[in-house]
């Protein structure tokens, strides 16, 4: 064999040899290449993501959607567009939904990141268009429309829609989400729009079956844009669907509005945004318990000033209002506390309700009554599961 030959097989083989490795690092990046919602399902994560409904670049509805693959259970918080704080990403003080028009919705999640202490690795938005076009692919999805809306605007659009519990095409879900009667605020708007995302999850919890199968979602994935690749996006919606929407009970930020100095009117979360963090850390301490109490319905709740601050007990039951109790009554106290007491009539097996609570005000003063029958004969204000009486130790937020 001659010199030139003996170079034309080492070439070859060198050849063969590159190719063989070329192969085999790329065996080896699929195999290292792993779905982020399969590893978050696998390790049994609260998965977090934000859901925003937007026209023309404007934020019209914004909503943290929390998952517990374990439990296949569900939780959602609002973030009203108009939340005030000094945002870095624009680098003043303004609305939250400014950063999302003019920065997208990377930084639009950072801030909220940051506002809620929470990673949120999934971001999914829709365009009111395409939000109604799912609403007409699972069958329209119901709301209650307290009263019937006959609304001509100034560029001449009228919207209709009746009165009572309606199933919603994506025509009447467009009248649904924009009309404003005058007499309502943008927290009243922001709340229907809240309860037409809530029923959007029931509809897909009921009818989303054949639109997430496989080969129906590669026609359509394209009325979502998300931060996932399809396959992820589809097992992160497949997910969601698994929580039935009409179990979900909506919860939002709890402020007061004020003006800012150049004029813009913004809703400013209680305590620097810290009641925030408590109300997420307490959904997400209901979605991850083994215990199904704590989870399983909407609680109600009797509050008794046992102090001398007038309106105590209205202003708290604002406060546990805004993270899911139902506060059925308040009122005084029959003498004066001076610890914080909540009694629990639930009985002691269904103690962790009451804890849950002592847990987001910090009160370990815990009193365990026995259950009580369904058929009892209550007084006026006395069907409740829980009773909170303020003492003197409580300063509005926490037991000290």
């Amino acid at each position: 064999m001659t010199r030139l030959d003996r170079n034309k097989y080492a070439g070859i083989l060198l050849l063969f040899i590159f190719i063989l490795l070329i192969i085999l690092l790329v065996g080896v990046a699929l195999s290292l290449r792993t779905d982020p919602v399969e590893d978050r399902i696998k390790n049994n994560e609260v998965m977090n993501t934000l859901f925003v409904v937007e026209d023309g670049g404007r934020a019209l509805l914004t909503e943290i959607f929390m998952y517990y693959p374990v439990y296949q259970r569900g939780a959602m918080f609002e973030i009203p567009g108009n939340t005030g704080a000094i945002y870095a990403s624009i680098d003043r003080t303004d609305r939250i939904d400014a950063v999302y028009n003019e920065r997208g919705i990377q930084a639009y999640r950072s801030e909220i990141e940051n506002l809620t202490k929470i990673d949120i690795p999934f971001t999914i938005e829709l365009t009111v268009d395409n939000f109604c076009q799912l609403a007409d692919i699972l069958g329209g999805i119901k709301v209650f429309v307290p009263n019937a809306v006959d609304i001509t605007e100034d560029d001449g659009t009228r919207r209709l829609l009746p009165h009572g519990a309606i199933s919603l095409d994506g025509d009447k879900l467009q009248d649904f989400l924009y009309y404003a009667l005058p007499d309502e605020n943008e927290s009243d708007v922001a709340a229907r729009r809240q309860e037409a995302f809530i029923s959007f999850l029931s509809a897909l919890n009921k009818n989303g079956a054949q639109m997430l199968e496989k080969n129906n979602f590669r026609r359509m994935d394209t009325l979502f844009h998300s931060n996932l690749k399809r396959n992820s996006l589809n097992l992160l919606l497949k997910n969601i669907s698994y929580v039935d929407g009409e179990q979900i009970t909506p919860n939002t930020i709890i402020g007061y509005e004020e003006t800012t100095s150049d004029g813009i009117k913004v809703w400013t979360p209680l305590y620097g945004g810290q009641l925030v963090r408590d109300t997420i850390s307490m959904m997400t301490t209901s979605l991850i318990s083994a215990d199904e109490t704590t989870f399983s319905r909407t609680y109600a709740l009797r509050i008794l000033n046992g102090t001398s601050t007038q309106g105590f007990a209205r202003n708290t039951s604002i406060l546990l209002r805004g993270v899911g109790y139902d506060i059925l009554a308040t009122g005084n106290a029959d003498s004066p506390y001076e610890k914080t007491t909540i009694i629990n009539h639930l009985g002691i097996e269904n103690e962790s309700v009451a804890k849950s609570l002592g847990d987001f005000i910090h009160c370990t003063n815990i009193v365990n009554e026995e259950a009580k029958s369904e058929d009892a004969n209550y007084e006026s204000g006395s069907n409740v599961d829980l009773t909170l009486i303020l003492g003197r130790d409580f300063d509005g937020r926490y037991v000290r």
